[in-house]
Protein backbone atom coordinates (compact mmCIF):
# COMPACT_ATOMS: atom_id res chain seq x y z
CA UNK A 1 0.00 0.00 0.00
CA UNK A 2 1.25 3.44 -1.15
CA UNK A 3 0.81 6.00 1.89
CA UNK A 4 0.11 9.43 0.45
CA UNK A 5 3.51 11.06 2.28
CA UNK A 6 4.86 8.54 -0.57
CA UNK A 7 3.40 9.60 -3.76
CA UNK A 8 4.76 13.33 -2.88
CA UNK A 9 8.50 12.73 -2.19
CA UNK A 10 8.92 10.32 -4.80
CA UNK A 11 12.41 11.32 -6.86
CA UNK A 12 13.43 10.27 -10.25
CA UNK A 13 17.73 10.32 -10.47
CA UNK A 14 18.38 10.01 -14.20
CA UNK A 15 22.33 9.76 -14.51
CA UNK A 16 24.44 7.75 -16.12
CA UNK A 17 26.75 6.85 -13.80
CA UNK A 18 25.40 4.54 -11.08
CA UNK A 19 27.45 5.77 -8.58
CA UNK A 20 26.22 9.05 -8.33
CA UNK A 21 22.62 7.12 -8.12
CA UNK A 22 23.69 5.20 -5.36
CA UNK A 23 25.24 8.27 -3.25
CA UNK A 24 22.12 10.57 -4.28
CA UNK A 25 19.58 7.32 -2.77
CA UNK A 26 21.23 6.85 -0.15
CA UNK A 27 21.44 10.41 1.20
CA UNK A 28 17.54 11.00 0.20
CA UNK A 29 16.49 8.02 1.85
CA UNK A 30 17.88 8.42 4.96
CA UNK A 31 15.93 12.01 4.78
CA UNK A 32 12.85 9.99 4.53
CA UNK A 33 12.12 10.28 0.15
CA UNK A 34 11.32 7.78 -1.80
CA UNK A 35 13.84 7.56 -5.02
CA UNK A 36 13.65 5.80 -8.52
CA UNK A 37 16.03 5.94 -10.53
CA UNK A 38 16.87 6.32 -14.21
CA UNK A 39 20.37 5.56 -16.58
CA UNK A 40 19.85 7.71 -19.24
CA UNK A 41 17.20 10.73 -20.09
CA UNK A 42 14.78 8.48 -22.63
CA UNK A 43 14.67 5.76 -19.82
CA UNK A 44 13.80 8.68 -17.67
CA UNK A 45 11.14 9.73 -19.65
CA UNK A 46 9.80 6.48 -19.96
CA UNK A 47 9.80 5.95 -16.27
CA UNK A 48 7.79 9.31 -15.90
CA UNK A 49 5.08 8.04 -18.69
CA UNK A 50 4.67 5.27 -16.43
CA UNK A 51 4.84 6.24 -13.15
CA UNK A 52 2.55 8.93 -12.09
CA UNK A 53 3.79 9.47 -8.33
CA UNK A 54 7.74 10.96 -9.50
CA UNK A 55 7.50 14.60 -8.04
CA UNK A 56 10.21 16.03 -8.74
CA UNK A 57 12.96 14.78 -10.72
CA UNK A 58 16.98 15.59 -10.39
CA UNK A 59 18.33 15.05 -14.03
CA UNK A 60 22.58 14.92 -14.77
CA UNK A 61 22.88 17.80 -17.94
CA UNK A 62 25.86 15.55 -19.23
CA UNK A 63 25.06 12.23 -20.52
CA UNK A 64 25.55 10.23 -23.83
CA UNK A 65 22.79 9.62 -26.05
CA UNK A 66 19.82 12.07 -24.66
CA UNK A 67 21.28 14.82 -21.97
CA UNK A 68 19.68 16.62 -19.73
CA UNK A 69 18.90 19.96 -21.67
CA UNK A 70 17.24 17.20 -24.08
CA UNK A 71 14.94 15.01 -21.97
CA UNK A 72 14.14 18.58 -20.29
CA UNK A 73 12.80 19.61 -23.88
CA UNK A 74 11.33 16.12 -24.19
CA UNK A 75 9.25 16.85 -20.89
CA UNK A 76 8.19 20.05 -21.59
CA UNK A 77 6.59 18.43 -24.96
CA UNK A 78 4.29 16.02 -23.37
CA UNK A 79 1.22 17.64 -21.60
CA UNK A 80 1.36 15.33 -18.40
CA UNK A 81 5.25 15.80 -17.66
CA UNK A 82 5.30 19.14 -18.61
CA UNK A 83 4.18 20.16 -14.19
CA UNK A 84 7.32 18.17 -13.21
CA UNK A 85 10.08 20.23 -11.65
CA UNK A 86 13.74 19.14 -12.65
CA UNK A 87 16.56 20.02 -10.71
CA UNK A 88 19.24 20.03 -12.89
CA UNK A 89 22.81 18.16 -11.05
CA UNK A 90 25.92 18.77 -13.09
CA UNK A 91 29.82 18.67 -12.56
CA UNK A 92 28.97 22.08 -14.71
CA UNK A 93 29.74 24.66 -12.40
CA UNK A 94 31.23 27.75 -14.95
CA UNK A 95 30.26 31.31 -14.77
CA UNK A 96 26.62 31.10 -16.97
CA UNK A 97 25.77 26.75 -16.65
CA UNK A 98 22.92 27.69 -13.81
CA UNK A 99 21.50 30.01 -15.93
CA UNK A 100 21.93 27.89 -18.78
CA UNK A 101 20.53 24.87 -17.26
CA UNK A 102 17.23 27.45 -15.52
CA UNK A 103 16.59 28.67 -19.02
CA UNK A 104 16.66 24.90 -20.32
CA UNK A 105 13.56 25.02 -18.08
CA UNK A 106 15.35 23.25 -15.46
CA UNK A 107 13.64 24.50 -11.78
CA UNK A 108 16.54 24.94 -9.62
CA UNK A 109 20.18 23.77 -9.98
CA UNK A 110 22.77 22.25 -7.85
CA UNK A 111 26.52 21.43 -8.68
CA UNK A 112 28.60 18.40 -7.93
CA UNK A 113 29.68 17.46 -5.14
CA UNK A 114 26.41 17.73 -3.87
CA UNK A 115 25.60 20.10 -1.03
CA UNK A 116 22.83 17.96 0.76
CA UNK A 117 21.48 20.85 2.43
CA UNK A 118 21.43 22.89 -0.97
CA UNK A 119 19.59 20.18 -2.43
CA UNK A 120 16.89 19.03 0.35
CA UNK A 121 16.20 23.04 0.66
CA UNK A 122 15.30 22.61 -3.14
CA UNK A 123 13.15 19.87 -2.70
CA UNK A 124 11.41 21.41 0.39
CA UNK A 125 9.80 23.51 -2.21
CA UNK A 126 8.58 20.35 -4.11
CA UNK A 127 7.64 17.96 -2.38
CA UNK A 128 4.96 18.71 0.13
Amino acid sequence: MIRYKDMLSKILIIDDDNRNIFALKAVLKAKGYTCISAIGGAEGIELLKQDKEVAVVLMDMMMPGMDGYQAIAEMSSIPELQSIPVIAVTAQAMIGDRERCLKAGAAGYVSKPIDVDELTGLLKRYIF
